[in-house]
């Protein structure tokens, strides 16, 4: 047995158009889009009915992929739950970035919210937390030179 790589990281979101935008601001593209139904897929996530739509997005240079799900049905009752960067679970998606405090002006732009400020750790990284569409979280890292 053999771990090749993360092949992506699944968000599931309420408005898709907002998040989608939010992560091509970002700098990500689209990959491809599509509608999701069927026993196929309702066999594999365990939900019934399941109608859903699918962006995937990649960085540009192909090493990341992004998997951007709306569920049309079944529908979570609970809603967007906002959490704090030390809620427990899958908390953010990390991205290496180029001038991260261009990346954060523009972000901020379009709504999302810096968590505290953009931190220089170890004259390594500059390091910081982006609160995105649906409460999304990202850290940004830019690398020092």
């Amino acid at each position: 047995m053999k771990i090749h790589r993360i092949d992506h990281v699944g968000v599931i979101v309420n408005d898709l158009p907002a998040a989608k935008a939010f992560f091509l601001d970002l700098g990500l593209e689209v990959l491809g889009e599509a509608e999701v139904k069927g026993e196929w897929v309702e066999r594999i996530i365990g939900l019934n009915d399941v109608r859903e739509t699918v962006v995937m997005l990649g960085v540009p240079d192909g090493e990341a992929t992004l998997e951007l799900v709306k569920f049309h049905t079944p529908s979570d009752k609970k809603g967007i739950q906002q959490s704090s960067a030390n809620t427990l679970g899958m908390r953010h998606i990390a991205f290496a970035v180029e001038d991260i405090e261009a990346v954060v002006a523009k972000l901020k732009k379009k709504g999302a919210e810096l968590f505290g400020e953009i931190q220089n750790y170890k004259n390594a990284y500059k390091l910081c937390y982006v609160r995105g569409p649906e409460g999304i979280i990202l850290e940004l890292a830019e690398q020092i030179k």
